[in-house]
């Protein structure tokens, strides 16, 4: 066997030549993975075992060792990991020889460049210091001799597991909490579009904690896909510090791509897709080990207890009914001892749905029984199994444990082999808050506490499981989830009619929230076309359901009282017209109480009138409602944005239309409606805002200068470069006006650029509709030509090209 002397005389003993053999290493493509992260460990290990023996040497220290501990102690040393090193020594040599020695060791690792975390201890120092350290404990577990004194190594390492399984029921209890307070901050790594690989919970660190469990001999976790899970998480971690040259955890927007292709995938996507899949095998083993520790735990707590009351005596093991082969044991559903599920089909949806409806916890024991031997259901499902999943789905929040546990075992996709598709799909959208998957789960969930407001909860529930499935196909998720769901519904057994709702609940789930948020409800054609499109007034209630589940689902920025009045009043219109009663056209002319004093305000004095106030019957609404009256005037939309970008108002939603006044102060006022917020601070006072909005309008006040000026103060941080505008006129939408959609990254100053853009070209603004999701702006306007009409098809195709030009 090759010396240590040998190995580094071949490599270069020196700094210079471990770096030049380290970077060879990093640099060879065909090797990556486990064999160069080992590869890497032993490369350093032959380095570090050369300075520790020469310094040793020099020193004339004995008994003393080096050891490799944490991440270097497992051999999973990433490209930037750091070097967790612990010298350790038997306390006999001189201090001052021992700091030599370290000096030794450490300065040629500082001198590279290298993060070192570094100790020099006894192994009593060791023990004393693990037992008040958490962390050093649990990097005390991984230790692995490196060079030096083998026995000494030895013998910590039995101390330190030793005192680790001793203090088992006190330790174990603080890792658990470590964990739960590093994924509060760091959040659920699965469902974050830059996860921390290390921190984020399912992740490198809960991998450590699973070996700690395990190690304590007090649970174990389920082993199957853990090791995959492991080295997908390690390798991502290392195409990530080679493409950033840093030791980073973060897997940033920027370098997704990057790192997708070092690992030979197809795109950014696949990369989180593979790096969320790990993440749920994790998390499910964690959520498995960590309540087998309670179980043990309380077990061991109270059998001192029980042996004094029985008088030594055996206790039985109690076992409840929950349903037909189901029963609940020690906080757990479990399979009764009578169950055969290779004779029950139908066995796998009763025992989840009793456990969801039960709220507990489902055995992974009895999962995997079941997906081992039970039979495939027969197509179509029987009544009782399409019940069963009504029940699952209805039975709120233990609904997500109960259908991951299912998922884990590969259940889900046997019975709705569709949502493979979706299984840990990212959205790169940052309004939502879960994966495609999650996403279907918890709108079941948002839907089931609403499932007493519709005639049909069944459907509203399938549909909530549903909407959504589209996303795993190319093209309009919406449409290919129609297609998905008609033959979901027809596999689970439900007749053609009810197939016929659930497609058109699919096909329209966005159909409400988008047109009650984008379109003017007060045009009869907006109310026609989705009556045309629901068909029936209990399809509008179901819809009307599914809409608000879909959006609470989604993320805070979906879902507001502001949006839900919106979609409630563009129901009850809908509902009319589909009870049989005509299109009301409206009376635009009628302001409301408040409308009417501030317009005739306004045109007492020629000058606009403003009013702030909070919406008292929507008190969660984020902002306040800021009422504007001016007379009719170009240049009123972007004045007013501008001023309200000026003072740091966010627009949350708006409204723009022009009212006749009746009488003796007749007079056409445009009167504004819009929902604003303070960036940060309070808001501005009224007096203010209406000195400003005067300027504007007179000419006086440079807001575009103002602007751009606030905008070169505070340039906008680097990050990932957000997709272009997008600006088209939409056909079909209205008979009475042009419709100009506009996609944009919301910016200080938007609305105020699109007002100028469309005042320049000479049309009209009916009325304007502003929602912001997140980071994007989705604003739609109603426009005119000048005498009032609907602009020609060429036109209103360049007027959206010429508004394009404007925010690019």
């Amino acid at each position: 066997m090759t010396s240590v002397e040998e190995k580094t005389e071949q490599a270069d003993s020196g700094p210079s030549g471990y770096a030049a053999a380290r970077l060879r290493l990093l640099q060879e493509e065909s090797r990556s993975g486990p064999p160069r992260r080992s590869a890497l460990a032993s490369l350093t290990d032959d380095w570090l075992a050369a300075l520790f023996t020469a310094a040793a040497r020099e020193t004339g220290v004995r008994s003393a060792a080096l050891v490799a501990v944490g991440g270097y102690g497992r051999a999973e040393l990433s490209p930037r990991s750091d070097l967790d090193l612990l010298l350790l020594h038997d306390g006999k040599a001189d201090p001052g020889a021992i700091a030599a020695l370290a000096d030794r060791v450490w300065y040629p690792v500082w001198d590279l460049g290298l993060a070192l975390d570094h100790s020099v201890r006894t192994p009593a120092q060791a023990r004393k210091t693990a037992a008040e350290d958490l962390k050093v404990h649990l990097g005390l577990l991984d230790a692995r001799p490196v060079a030096g004194d083998l026995g000494l190594v030895a013998g910590l390492r039995t101390a330190v597991l030793a005192d680790w399984r001793n203090q088992a029921p006190r330790r174990l209890p603080e890792l658990a909490e470590l964990g739960r307070e590093r994924a509060e901050r760091a959040g659920e790594l699965r469902f974050l579009l830059e996860p921390d690989l290390k921190e984020a919970r399912g992740g490198l660190r809960d991998l450590t904690a699973l070996r700690a469990v395990a190690a304590s001999w007090l649970a174990d976790a389920p082993r199957e896909g853990l090791a995959d899970a492991r080295r997908a998480l390690l390798d991502a971690r290392d195409a990530l510090h080679l493409a950033t040259g840093r030791a980073t955890d973060r897997l940033a927007l920027q370098e997704q791509d990057q790192v997708a292709a070092s690992l030979g995938l197809l795109d950014a996507d696949a990369l989180l897709r593979q790096v969320y899949e790990a993440a749920r095998v994790v998390s499910y083993a964690g959520d498995v080990t960590w309540r087998e520790v309670g179980r043990v735990l309380r077990a061991r707590s109270a059998r001192p207890r029980l042996r004094g009351l029985l008088g030594g005596r055996g206790n039985a093991v109690e076992r409840a009914p929950l349903a037909e082969g189901v029963v609940e044991q020690d906080g757990e559903v479990v399979l009764a001892l009578a169950a055969r599920p290779e004779r029950d089909p139908g066995l796998p949806l009763r025992f989840a749905a009793a456990a969801a409806q039960a709220g507990l916890p489902v055995s992974p024991h009895a999962v995997r029984r079941l997906a081992a031997q039970t039979k495939p259901l027969p197509v179509p499902w029987p009544a009782e199994a399409r019940e069963q999943l009504v029940t699952l789905l209805g039975a709120g929040e233990p609904t997500v444990a109960v259908w991951e546990a299912l998922e884990a075992e590969g259940l889900i996709t046997r019975l709705l082999p569709d949502w493979e598709r979706v299984r840990c799909r990212p959205q790169r959208n940052p309004v939502h808050t879960w994966t495609v998957d999650r996403h279907l789960v918890e709108t079941a969930v948002r839907a089931a506490a609403l499932s007493r407001r519709v005639g049909r909860p069944d459907l509203l529930l399938v549909a909530a499981l549903l909407h959504d499935i589209g996303k795993g196909w190319p093209g309009d998720h919406s449409a290919a989830g129609e297609t998905i769901a008609r033959d979901v519904a027809a596999r689970i057994g439900f007749d053609k009619e009810d197939a016929q709702v659930l497609a058109t609940l699919v096909r329209h789930h966005l159909l409400l929230i988008d047109t009650a948020t984008r379109r003017d409800l007060d045009d009869p054609v907006t109310v026609r076309t989705v009556a045309e499109a629901v068909g029936a007034t209990g399809t509008l209630e179901l819809l009307h359901a599914l809409t608000e589940a879909d959006a609470l689902a989604t993320g805070p920025a979906a879902w507001s009282a502001w949006r839900g009045s919106l979609v409630a009043d563009l129901v009850k219109r809908v509902g009319a017209v589909l009870a049989g009663e005509p299109v009301a056209v409206p009376d635009t002319g009628a302001p409301s109480a408040e409308q009417e004093r501030l317009a005739v305000e306004a045109v007492r004095t020629g000058e606009p009138v403003l009013a702030l106030r909070a919406r008292t019957e929507a008190p969660d609404e984020v902002g306040v409602e800021l009422l504007i009256a001016v007379p009719d005037q170009p240049g009123v939309l972007p004045a007013v944005a501008g001023v309200l970008a000026l003072h740091r108002l966010t627009v949350r939603a708006a409204d723009l239309r022009s009212v006749e006044l009746p009488g003796e102060l007749g007079g056409e006022v445009l009167a504004l409606r819009w929902r604003v917020a303070a960036e940060y601070g309070s808001l501005p006072q009224a007096a203010r805002l209406r000195a400003d909005l005067v300027r504007a309008l007179d000419g006086s006040l440079d807001v575009p200068g103002k602007l751009a000026e606030r905008e070169a103060a505070y340039p906008r941080r680097r990050g990932v470069t957000p997709p272009p505008p997008r600006v088209v006129a939409v056909p079909g939408v209205s008979a009475v006006a042009t419709v100009l959609e506009v996609r944009a990254p919301d910016a200080v100053g938007l609305l105020h650029r699109i007002g100028r853009a469309l005042e320049s070209a000479g049309v009209r603004v009916r009325s304007a509709h502003v929602s912001t999701l997140g980071a994007n702006a989705v604003d739609t306007l109603y426009l005119t030509g000048a005498e009032g009409l609907p602009l020609p098809p060429p036109e209103a195709t360049a007027l959206a090209a010429r508004v394009q030009a404007a925010l690019s």
